[in-house]
């Protein structure tokens, strides 16, 4: 789904949000309260330019509209694989997005991750998945890393992966092993607004993937170390 196409099923034709370039910014009225839209479109690959434009968006509500909803779009192919993006400090970039993103949820902003299109690598990392919690559409696609690449860090036969990839979410790409992964929260159907709705009456903040990955069957353990290694 692109993303006029989103902002209208979610806010209809009066919104305030505009593309320059691939970076996303604007605001939206939904339910008598004005939203914050900060996000990315195009498959964009975030380097250091869409990354510190990103976190500006994001200090600037928080500076600016106290308590303000901040709602996340995410559309990337992950981080730029440039050498002046390396150069300049990417890894810098990103998690300055992340803690300001960060700083936004310990200031009070409740703040939505949605994947309307594509979230991989980095880019979903330091965007989405710091949010209190993220969602997406049916349609997304959802991966870390492809299963070649996989194959090559690994240093496993492709063909090992593939068949575990079939039985285990955490070896496949996919919006559904995200979900049983507990990594993405709901998916967003048909109403778009009552997701929104949903996931704005939800104000518990604290990190609940691990219960809910165990309890999907999609992260079996997980839960049960967090909970022993706290114990300890």
């Amino acid at each position: 789904m692109d993303w006029h196409t989103l902002a209208a099923g979610l806010f209809g034709p009066t919104h305030q949000i505009v593309a320059d370039g691939d970076f996303l910014c604007g605001t939206a009225a939904f339910d008598g309260a004005t939203l914050a839209v900060v996000g990315t479109t195009n498959h964009a690959a975030v380097g250091v330019d869409l990354a510190l434009r990103q976190a500006r968006a994001i200090l600037a509500v928080v500076a600016e509209h106290p308590g303000r909803p901040l709602l996340l779009l995410v559309d990337t192919q992950g981080q730029k694989l440039r050498r002046r993006d390396e150069l300049l400090g990417i890894h810098r970039a990103m998690a300055h997005l992340g803690g300001c993103i960060d700083l936004a949820r310990r200031q009070g902003h409740p703040v939505i991750g949605l994947v309307y299109d594509q979230a991989l690598s980095g880019g979903f990392i330091t965007s989405g998945l710091i949010a209190d919690a993220c969602h997406a559409l049916p349609e997304a696609e959802i991966r870390v890393m492809r299963v070649p690449a996989m194959a090559r860090v690994t240093k496993l036969p492709e063909e090992l992966l593939e068949s575990l990839s079939r039985s285990n979410p955490v070896f496949a790409p996919g919006v559904a092993n995200y979900v049983a992964m507990g990594g993405v929260r709901s998916l967003w159907d048909a109403d778009l607004a009552a997701g929104l709705r949903a996931a704005l009456a939800d104000r518990d903040t604290t990190d609940r993937r691990a219960e809910e990955g165990s309890a999907r069957g999609g992260r079996r353990v997980a839960a049960d170390v967090v909970r022993r290694v706290l114990e300890a």
